[in-house]
């Protein structure tokens, strides 16, 4: 990715009720002002010192993706445990991928109501 924080906050705020504001001093995204879904790094935080994004994750994902591929996806500090996953932006992951891993998250901390309007706005026709 070229510009990780504007292709991301693109994304982010292309989903139904996200704004977005600092929190930690580093860019972040709520549904309806209220419930995170991700978390931009730009230049790294604490020992991860890379650029990286922070995003909620269905239940059992988080684990799936840092198995599948643990150079890109980690288990990100404070909210790991909850099952948020790390993504690298540093290691050449593709804008569509970052992008789904983001609708996941989003999918996960929104009410039904902002999903199925999601789901509404992509069904073809």
């Amino acid at each position: 990715m070229i510009d990780p924080v504007n292709t991301i906050r693109q994304v982010c705020l292309g989903l139904p009720e996200v704004s977005e504001r600092l929190s930690h001093g580093t860019p972040t995204w709520f549904v309806r002002d209220k419930k995170c879904f991700a978390q931009l790094w730009p230049d790294g935080h604490h020992h991860n010192d890379f650029p990286h994004l922070w995003c909620a994750a269905p239940p059992g994902s988080a684990a799936e993706l840092i198995a599948a591929d643990p150079d890109v996806y980690f288990r990100p500090p404070y909210v790991g445990h909850r099952g948020w996953v790390g993504v690298r932006l540093d290691t050449g992951v593709q804008a569509d991928e970052v992008a789904e891993v983001i609708e996941d998250s989003y999918r996960v901390v929104a009410p039904k109501t902002l999903v199925a309007r999601l789901d509404a706005a992509a069904a073809p026709g």
